[in-house]
């Protein structure tokens, strides 16, 4: 890991798989306002990664991983979270540091990214 001896897990609540990404274009695309990610809705455009986002993160010093809801629980054995969610994993454990409804709240991204760095990485 970076300088920290912690790491930020963001999970979406979406699925992995081309079916579960076309499909999620789709929503977000014909019907915005039902997008069950807020996360995703805020941080990604249609087809990729916001440009914005992607520098935010690397301007953390923080390793970060990205994860589909499947691929989390698959990874940790783990279904107890609302999706999405942020987590911080430090000496292999995990707390919720950002979660769904404080995430879904966000109006923009500015929003949510001022809320990463009071609530998780202050706590890192």
């Amino acid at each position: 890991m970076p300088e920290n001896d912690f790491q930020l897990i963001f999970v979406y609540n979406a699925d992995s798989g081309l079916f579960n990404t076309v499909s999620d274009i789709a929503h977000k695309i014909f019907s915005p306002q039902t997008y069950s990610c807020g996360l995703c809705a805020l941080t990604h455009s249609y087809f990729s990664m916001r440009d914005e986002w992607k520098a935010f993160i690397e301007s953390l010093g923080v390793d970060c991983q990205f994860m589909h809801r499947d691929e989390f629980i698959t990874e940790y054995n783990d279904q107890d979270y609302q999706w999405p969610t942020i987590l911080i994993k430090s000496h292999d454990q995990l707390n919720v540091c950002l979660e769904s409804a404080d995430i879904n709240k966000c109006k923009d991204l500015d929003e949510l990214k001022i809320l990463i760095r009071e609530n998780c990485i202050s706590q890192g």
